[in-house]
């Protein structure tokens, strides 16, 4: 537990900084989110091919410093901000670029492409 919580203090503090220097897009369109979700899959996906075997440090990385680091909740309430106000395209195509590229990261950082 101690790995654990460490792990994610630490991701959350990044996170935060990293949503303070960032910028939402011209079109009040949430990026940084996005981008910080991005990157987590992606080393995620490093962090279990590379380090699958080394369960202290993947239990500090993965569940501690990624899962702090990426924001799930965020997403969720910038995503039903874009529906409430109605804003379908930006809706779908965060929603849809969260999801797959998400996956494509997290793929990428496995080493299946």
């Amino acid at each position: 537990m101690l790995l654990t919580s460490s792990g994610a203090a630490l991701g959350a503090i990044l996170r935060y900084l990293l949503t303070l220097t960032g910028k939402k897009t011209a079109w009040n369109w949430p990026l940084t989110t996005l981008l910080i979700n991005l990157t987590g899959a992606f080393m995620l996906g490093l962090a279990t091919h590379y380090l699958a075997n080394n369960s202290l440090l993947m239990t500090f990385l993965g569940p501690g410093v990624l899962g702090g680091y990426t924001t799930f909740s965020t997403y969720n309430v910038e995503l039903l901000t874009l529906i409430n106000s109605r804003r379908w395209w930006a809706a779908v195509s965060y929603a849809g670029l969260s999801l797959i590229g998400g996956l494509l990261a997290a793929a990428i950082g496995l080493g299946r492409w």
